[in-house]
């Protein structure tokens, strides 16, 4: 078994197998009556196809997300977004009253809230604001989580609502110092707005790394809840044993395959560059306001902003009708706002919106 997986799992989940449900087995047959389901189909679901229960893993939609994300699909687990991996891997990896996690906030927030709701502590190392904006500080990181005995470290790249897009040497810098000790997870979920190559390609050299990826952002299907976590095949395996049955309703794996054809991923290559480019130019406009204190750089597809009166921005926007988010709560970003990166119009609103003389962008 893999090192890590083996030192770190939970000891009452060793030997644990989980929950087998009527599709677990891999057996062929044209009548199927093992799992309680009805024998006729709803009136609502007119071909028929709602009534069976779903591959826990669909095989074909793992194969194209495999193949998307260059691993092998035994090092994938497909599920409810990347939340529910977070979920899984706290779950799997800390004890309740005894684990505890590492995370450097201000940063997305249901790493600490699948801590807290599994009874497990959460080590916070705060970004430093610097010259290069908001970014983690791995080494005091990597300290925090072998003294606390921290299982899991989790690395937002690129960060949200920091924007800092992590450099692959460093990542693997901070898997050596915590190799059987703690898993390094890597969550992905605006991979595609950076130029920074996926941590799978650390995979062969470190155990302890595990990857989150998901189609919520640059593949547009937040409202089907597909994400998955990447890692070896004995930590996928023993996250599947963890996971509740039936992840993945087949209206929402049918949509995901259309979204991983040639041409669907074609069209969104082209979308991510549109907002790429849109980033820049937005963030140019927001620079060129007076009430605009920073704009951070980001290799997401969202802004971090900060202003002279945030809250007099807010409103500014809501009264225009865009609606962004309020960081204010958020550790270090009192005068913060997070702005997503729109269609055109929609950049061109925002700016409009914070400036009376409302700032032309260049189509």
């Amino acid at each position: 078994m893999n090192a890590t997986v083996n030192a770190l799992l939970r000891d009452d989940l060793r030997d644990f197998g989980g929950y087998k449900s009527a599709r677990s087995d891999l057996v062929e047959g044209n009548v199927w009556l093992n799992a309680n389901e009805s024998a006729w189909a709803n009136p609502a679901d007119a071909d028929a196809t709602l009534r069976r229960y779903p591959d826990p893993q669909p095989r074909a939609l793992r194969s194209r997300l495999a193949a998307l994300y260059d691993v092998e699909p035994a090092q994938l687990l497909v599920g409810r977004g990347s939340d529910e991996a977070i979920d899984l891997l706290v779950r799997a990896f800390c004890a309740p009253g005894q684990g505890a996690i590492a995370i450097a906030p201000p940063v997305f927030g249901m790493y600490a809230v699948s801590a807290r709701l599994h009874g497990v502590r959460t080590v916070e190392v705060p970004l430093v604001d610097g010259e290069q904006g908001l970014r983690v500080d791995l080494q005091a990181l990597g300290d925090a989580a072998l003294a606390s005995g921290a299982s899991l470290v989790f690395l937002c790249t690129p960060g949200n609502p920091s924007g800092e897009a992590l450099p692959l040497i460093e990542i693997a810098s901070l898997a050596v110092r915590l190799r059987g000790k703690a898993l390094v997870v890597v969550d992905e979920a605006y991979a595609e707005y950076s130029d920074v190559p996926s941590a799978t390609a650390l995979f062969p050299a470190h155990e302890n790394i595990s990857v989150l990826r998901t189609l919520s952002k640059a593949h547009a299907l937040a409202a089907a809840r597909v994400g998955c976590v990447l890692g070896a095949p004995e930590l996928i395996d023993a996250l599947r044993r963890c996971q509740a049955p039936y992840p993945m309703p087949q209206p929402v794996t049918d949509a995901a395959l259309k979204a991983l054809t040639p041409q669907a991923l074609a069209s969104t290559a082209a979308r991510v560059a549109e907002a790429r480019g849109w980033r820049e130019r937005l963030a140019d406009g927001l620079r060129s306001l007076p009430q605009v204190l920073r704009v951070y750089p980001s290799a997401g597809n969202f802004l971090l902003v900060r202003f002279i009166d945030a809250d007099a921005a807010f409103a500014q926007l809501l009264e225009a009708g865009v609606v962004v988010r309020d960081m204010r709560a958020m550790p270090q970003l009192g005068d913060a706002l997070r702005i997503s990166v729109g269609k055109p119009d929609e950049c061109r609103r925002v700016l409009a919106a914070l400036d009376a003389d409302a700032v032309e962008v260049a189509a």
